[in-house]
Order: structure tokens, then sequence, then C-alpha cells
């Protein structure tokens, strides 16, 4: 997972520098981006909470294929957070020490779409770890 946010720091951070270098034009951070990683991580968090309830309460309310589905869902959603948490965050990093309102703009759009990655990837984990089934007592 670690790795994952690394190479989407240097990735964040090597956008602007070879879109410049090349004479492209660096894509901007816009609120929709920030607001669509939102409702993803909503919809993770929801989606924990219910597979929690679910297996805390009857286990054979959830069959294998679903818990199997979700577990593969939080799996590819919190390795996707995680390149996007180092890549917004590396973008922003590359906007610091710019002195115009477009890189204090595009600084802090980056920033607040870092911290929702963040939750993209907090709430994978979540439903990573409600998919798991407590261990049975052993039979007496």
């Amino acid at each position: 997972m670690t790795s994952f946010v690394v190479v989407g720091l240097l990735g964040g951070w090597l956008l602007r520098r070879l879109g410049r270098s090349l004479g492209f034009a660096v894509p901007p951070v816009s609120w929709t981006q920030v607001l669509l990683l939102v409702l993803v991580a909503a919809i993770l968090a929801g989606t924990a909470g219910l597979t929690r309830r679910t297996v805390q309460r009857a286990r054979a309310d959830l069959l294998a294929h679903q818990a199997v589905n979700r577990l593969v869902l939080a799996r590819a959603c919190a390795l996707v957070g995680a390149l996007l948490l180092g890549g917004y965050a590396g973008h922003a990093v590359s906007w610091l020490g710019s002195p115009s309102y477009v890189a204090e703009e595009r600084l802090v759009r980056s920033l607040v779409a870092a911290v929702a990655s963040g939750a993209v990837l907090a709430a994978s984990l979540l439903l990573e770890r409600a998919c798991r089934v407590p261990a049975e007592p052993p039979a007496p």
C-alpha cells in the first residue's frame, strides 16, 4: 500500500514538471473530482457498515460470493485510493513556492483531493475489515 502512495507521489509531482518542459498545459484539479471521491468514500463506508452488521448478526445472510465481491472491491479501491492520495499530494507539492493565484488555487484543490482520496482509502480498509468472519468458538 505504501508503495502505491510513493508511486502516486512521484507521478503527481512529475506531472507538472514534465507538462511544463514538454509545453503541455497541466490538467487542473476540479471540485467535481473531489466530490466524486467523497461520494465513493461515502458509498464504501456505507457498504462497510452494512457488511459489518450483516456478518455480526447472521453470517448466513451474506453469501460467500457476495463477501468475496466486496473484498475484491475493497482491495481495488484501497489500492486506487492510495495511488490517488499520493498523486494529489505530489501534485500539491509541485505547486509549492509558485507565487501566483493559480498556483494557490491548485495547491488547495490538490490538498483537498488528497484528503478525499485518503477517505476512500480509509473506507476501503474498513470494508476489507468488515468482510472478516469472526472465528467460531470451539465445540465442547
